[in-house]
């Protein structure tokens, strides 16, 4: 920071950044050039009208998306993580889905981690400076010991970001599966992974905002991973967070619900199953469906890999 503390010291680029000019997410937007000049509800219409690209960008890598999830679900199944490492808003959305798997799906928080340039400060505090720093990916991502059960997934919506692709060789190298998500065409020159996502959602409304139109597209990259991940590793039954940890009154009353909706209960003995069950959902499901005590339930979910419908099919199939 300057002397007044408000903005770093002017310092010219360490390396040759003379193409960057050339990237989908650095190029002007010709339909936000007079932005300055609009009233408020021409700039919210203006964002609104951009932001209706994304998911087409997104759905435009469906192929890829799918193949990503198929890797990071025999990798769960093989005892290992996913890993994201990014900076600044990709870093931040790596981090933000990680937190979220743990509540949503009752994960082990180890079972996905974010990673990003500048640690935890980064989090609340632009470390921008940081993502400049290859050694420092390389030594972020060591520190997590990756290996060959492992996925780790770069996020740089610039594709050129040296904390980031330096974590993904750095993986490769140790013999992880590897991911890389960009929002602008990437070569297969530049970077090496076993999947590359690049929906490719055009410049910006402010010219290089990526937590604009590519942090949206990032957003729905890493949830449509984990999510279909999850679901494929039976984290749910029909479209029910059957795995949730109820940590909260809200996801308490939700595991009630889910238990009155599947099993037609009452809300009262919906919740004595679900205190029976030790606050397993999937528990209380099978215990309900079925008559089965809480071991009985517990035995049959192991012996059908944790999937709820497989659980009460093979049960039905045993009574006949």
């Amino acid at each position: 920071m300057n002397a007044k503390g408000d903005r770093p010291e002017w310092k010219t680029p360490d390396r040759d950044m003379s193409g960057m000019g050339a990237r989908t997410t650095e190029r002007r937007n010709p339909r936000s050039t007079g932005i300055d000049t609009m009233s408020a509800i021409e700039i919210v219409d203006l964002v609104n009208s951009e932001d209706q690209t994304v998911p087409t960008a997104v759905r435009a890598e469906r192929e890829r998306l799918a193949r990503a999830v198929e890797i990071v679900v025999e990798r769960f199944r093989r005892g290992g993580r996913l890993i994201y490492v990014g900076a600044g808003t990709s870093g931040r959305l790596g981090v933000l889905d990680a937190a979220e798997c743990p509540p949503t799906f009752g994960t082990d928080p180890a079972m996905v981690r974010g990673i990003i340039a500048g640690g935890y400060d980064a989090l609340v505090r632009a470390q921008e400076g940081a993502e400049d720093s290859p050694q420092g990916g390389v030594d972020d991502l060591a520190a997590l010991g990756p290996g060959p059960d492992d996925v780790v997934m770069g996020i740089a919506t610039s594709g050129v970001t040296p904390y980031v692709l330096a974590a993904l060789d750095a993986a490769r190298r140790a013999g992880s599966a590897t991911v890389f998500l960009s929002c602008t065409a990437i070569e297969p020159r530049d970077v090496e992974a076993d999947v590359i996502i690049t929906p490719i959602v055009g410049p910006e409304v402010v010219t290089g905002s990526t937590r604009m139109k590519a942090g949206t597209a990032t957003k729905l990259v890493l949830n449509t991973i984990t999510t279909s991940a999850m679901v494929l590793l039976g984290k749910t039954y029909e479209n029910l967070m059957v795995d949730l940890q109820a940590t909260c009154d809200k996801l308490r009353d939700r595991a009630c619900r889910i238990l009155v909706e599947t099993a037609g209960i009452p809300y009262e003995e919906a919740a004595s199953l679900v205190a029976a069950a030790d606050g397993s959902v999937k528990t209380a499901i099978v215990m309900a469906r079925t008559g089965l005590d809480r071991g009985g339930a517990e035995s049959l979910l192991e012996s059908n890999g944790g999937f709820v419908r497989a659980a009460m099919d093979s049960f039905e199939e045993e009574r006949r």
